[in-house]
Order: structure tokens, then sequence, then C-alpha cells
């Protein structure tokens, strides 16, 4: 049972990493191209799904370029100045 589980563990690893491979963006892959992360998962599974884990993709968003503010937030009642001008 126990070595069903080491490699059960292994083929969900190495298709996950496998997958975020594929769906990472090219300029966001450090150290190695796609193929050779995609080499080294897919020989190494354990060692190399966590290298690519932990080394293998930027983390948090690129600084590149200005920053676009997101959409206004939601106003509560006591911070809408419409709403307190009714009262």
């Amino acid at each position: 049972m126990g070595k069903v589980f080491l490699v059960l563990v292994a083929v969900v690893l190495t298709v996950y990493c496998l997958y975020d491979l594929v769906a990472t963006p090219r300029d966001k892959v450090q150290h190695l191209p796609k193929w050779g992360w995609a080499l080294l998962i897919a020989l190494a599974p354990y060692a190399g799904a966590l290298l690519w884990i932990v080394f293998g993709v930027t983390k948090g968003r690129s600084t590149g370029g200005p920053q676009r503010p997101g959409p206004p937030r939601p106003l509560g009642p006591d911070d809408d100045p419409d709403f307190l001008r009714g009262l």
C-alpha cells in the first residue's frame, strides 16, 4: 500500500507541474527553457517537480509597465456623500 501511495503522489505531482509549466507564460519561466523544465520534471518526478515549484516560475506580479487601478470599490452608506447628504 505504501509503494502505491508513493507512485500515486509522484504521478499527481508530475502531472500538476507539467500542466503548470504549459500554462505559465514564457517570460515568467526562470533558469531553464520550458523544454528543459519539462525534461527535468519528467525524468526526476519528485526532485524536478519540487525544483519547478520553488525555482522555476516567477512569483507575484511583474513590475514592468504602469499599473492600472482596479475597478472602484463599492462604498458603504457611511462613506457615500450622496447618502449622507440625504439624511
